[in-house]
């Protein structure tokens, strides 16, 4: 039976001490995820493009700045760092610094994605044949799939030293990658779906590999959400967001699996955000726990 509805989950400082790096921070799910994980405590270690210091991707707004100092005024330890991470050595200087800042990392949320930028909502949907190879190309495998890679690849040492330090009875370490799913309903363009398909094998490969050193790896699909580039998208030209949730839904999601001494059981499967609230028990910021987000199968729409 699903646990009656609360509110954000866990308590409060139940991740002090802990040490996590969220990708892709500055705005949107990535946000949302570093406040949750700074609100229970934890140093947060904020990465994007996105700066004060120079320019906004494409310009959104928000900055790696301004979540670190929200990761802090909700109790935790905000560190914003600059990182494109398509640049492999932006990412190994990354995590190069938590190593010698920190000395550990209990947490690393994989969530920098470019496949969103340049958009062209109408061109999304045409014929793969019909796609700009290079752009879908570079904006999905590059700097989506690739990046998430090269993240885990040089986060790895650390990730290993800390499981080795604290022992198999302490709380794992914990790899998330966030990522859209719709329960093997085609995504509806065939680079987006292809790529997300890909983030979710390697979840298991890697837990595969992980699991014997006590390191838990898993993928959290979160529902429609209202992020900055949606809700601009939706002020040009307005569609429904009765099925759409927020940010804080996933970041609450991912914030309560890294708190649970179990994770273990969870390393290599795909969870969703709705599931997540379920089983712990917490809502969306607006109280409503909506459920998995599903894309309805034109097959079984076309046969009922």
């Amino acid at each position: 039976m699903a646990n009656k509805p609360t509110s954000a989950g866990p308590n409060a400082s139940t991740l002090t001490g802990r040490v996590a790096v969220v990708t892709g921070s500055s705005r949107g799910a990535g946000r949302a995820i570093a406040r949750e994980l700074g609100r229970l405590g934890a140093t947060v270690f904020v990465t994007g493009r996105s700066s004060k210091l120079g320019t906004s991707t494409e310009g959104l707004p928000g900055t790696i700045e301004q979540t670190a100092a929200e990761v802090s005024e909700l109790g935790g330890v905000g560190i914003p760092v600059r990182v494109d991470h398509t640049v492999e050595g932006d990412v190994r200087a990354l995590f190069e610094r938590v190593a010698g800042e920190a000395r550990r990392l209990d947490i690393l949320v994989n969530n920098a994605w470019g496949g969103y930028e340049q958009y062209d909502g109408d061109g999304f949907d045409l014929p793969y044949w019909e796609q700009p190879l290079e752009q879908r190309w570079n904006g999905m495998f590059a700097a989506g799939l690739r990046a998430m890679f090269a993240s885990n690849r040089w986060a790895a040492p650390l990730l290993l030293s800390t499981a080795k330090a604290q022992g198999a009875p302490s709380r794992p370490p914990l790899v998330v990658h966030t990522v859209a799913w719709a329960h093997d309903v085609y995504l509806g363009n065939l680079y987006y779906d292809v790529v997300k398909s890909a983030i979710i094998r390697m979840s298991f490969g890697m837990a595969t590999e992980l699991r014997a050193r006590n390191i838990a790896v898993v993928a959290v699909a979160p529902g429609f959400m209202r992020t900055e580039r949606v809700m601009a998208e939706h002020a040009k030209k307005p569609f429904d967001l009765g099925p759409t949730e927020s940010p804080v839904y996933v970041g609450r999601a991912i914030a309560a699996l890294a708190t649970d001494p179990e994770i273990m059981a969870d390393s290599g499967k795909l969870l969703t955000a709705g599931d997540v609230a379920r089983r712990y028990g917490f809502t969306d910021e607006d109280g409503r726990q909506p459920e998995a987000f599903r894309i309805p199968d034109p097959a079984t729409a076309a046969s009922s």
